[in-house]
């Protein structure tokens, strides 16, 4: 889908296209037949059409989802939602249906996101 041009009708997917990590694991989601249609948009283009009410930082900041019912969800909450539409990755999906899951699925992205810097360092050092 064309990420100027978003669609009510779809998920759309918000995250950082300048994070080698970020841009990786997106690259294996986009390669992947999702349940409903998914709308990619690289927040940090500078022609992304970032939904209301979100600036470009929080955006950068952490990765969020819009549902098609117009739902904006961040963290381990937007993965989730997204991994349910995604063979492969619906089984995470369902796992963070368990007491408490979702609760340490979101603690531990905020400690990837402490260390988030560093790695992106480490990884384009080792990618030049």
């Amino acid at each position: 889908m064309d990420s100027n041009h978003p669609s009510a009708a779809c998920t759309q997917v918000y995250f950082d296209g300048s994070c080698p990590l970020c841009q990786r694991e997106i690259a294996v989601y986009k390669n992947l037949r999702s349940d409903e249609p998914i709308e990619w948009v690289d927040v940090s283009a500078s022609n992304a059409n970032l939904p209301d009410g979100l600036s470009k930082q929080e955006l950068m900041r952490r990765f969020h989802t819009r549902t098609a019912d117009g739902r904006v969800l961040s963290g381990a909450e937007a993965f989730v939602h997204i991994w349910g539409q995604l063979p492969g990755w619906r089984v995470l999906a369902q796992l963070a249906k368990l007491p408490g899951m979702l609760r340490l699925m979101e603690w531990s992205y905020r400690g990837f996101l402490k260390v988030r810097p560093t790695l992106q360092r480490a990884f384009r050092m080792f990618l030049s």
